[in-house]
Formats: C-alpha cells, sequence, structure tokens
C-alpha cells in the first residue's frame, strides 16, 4: 500500500513528532496552513490504509503511526529498484551515483558503508 503526496507529507510530520493532536498537526504545515477537513480527510484515508491510529482523549484524538518511516521507504526503494531497474540493485547505485552529482567525499562515504556491509556478510 502507498501512500499519495499528500498523505506522505503529513505521514513525514507525524514520524517526526511521533504522537500529535489535529492541532500540532496542522501547526506543523508551512502557510498557508491546510484546512482542518484536509487533514482528516488525509487522516482517515491513512488509517484506512493501516499507516495511522489514534487514541481518544476526551473530545481529541491523539495520533500516532503504525508504520515506521525505515520500513516504508525500504519497501519504497525497494520496489523502484524493480520497477525502473530491472531489479538491479548495481543499475540503481549506477544511475544514483552518476544523476545526484555526489561529491568524491559523499561517495567515500557510500563507499565505506557499502564495504561496512560486505565485512557483516
Amino acid at each position: 500500500m502507498q501512500l499519495s503526496n499528500s498523505e506522505e507529507q503529513l505521514m513525514q510530520i507525524l514520524w517526526k513528532q511521533k504522537r500529535a493532536y489535529m492541532k500540532d498537526l496542522i501547526e506543523a504545515y508551512d502557510d498557508p496552513k491546510p484546512a482542518t477537513t484536509t487533514v482528516a480527510t488525509l487522516l482517515k484515508r491513512m488509517q484506512d490504509k493501516k499507516f495511522v491510529d489514534y487514541t481518544q482523549n476526551g473530545r481529541s484524538r491523539e495520533y500516532f503511526p503504525l508504520v515506521k518511516k525505515k520500513d516504508y521507504f525500504s519497501k519504497h526503494v525497494n520496489g523502484l529498484i524493480k520497477n525502473f531497474f530491472n531489479d538491479s540493485a548495481s543499475q540503481f547505485a549506477s544511475f544514483f551515483t552518476q544523476e545526484t552529482n555526489l561529491s568524491k567525499k559523499e561517495l567515500e562515504e557510500l563507499k565505506s558503508i557499502i564495504d561496512q556491509q560486505i565485512k557483516r556478510k
């Protein structure tokens, strides 16, 4: 299951805040802030997709994520590799390193991360 761009934007806020009431979520948006009804609709859709849930405190709902940010983006990246790079991590890595204008230092950091993963396997 995937989030729309507006749902993903709201999810980013919720991941950062961990638990939040509607007013906290709206406050986190840049101006112009979305209408309460818009955020409520997004939250309902995200709840239906099992990305968020809430606890009822009096008349207010405190929302929290059901999906970890890391898990969501891991699935996203794996889908990207599968759909756009013929399920080839090396094709993805080649594209990523050539098209993102990484500095030599950033490339060296990536190489170090990969070397560490190789040692672990």
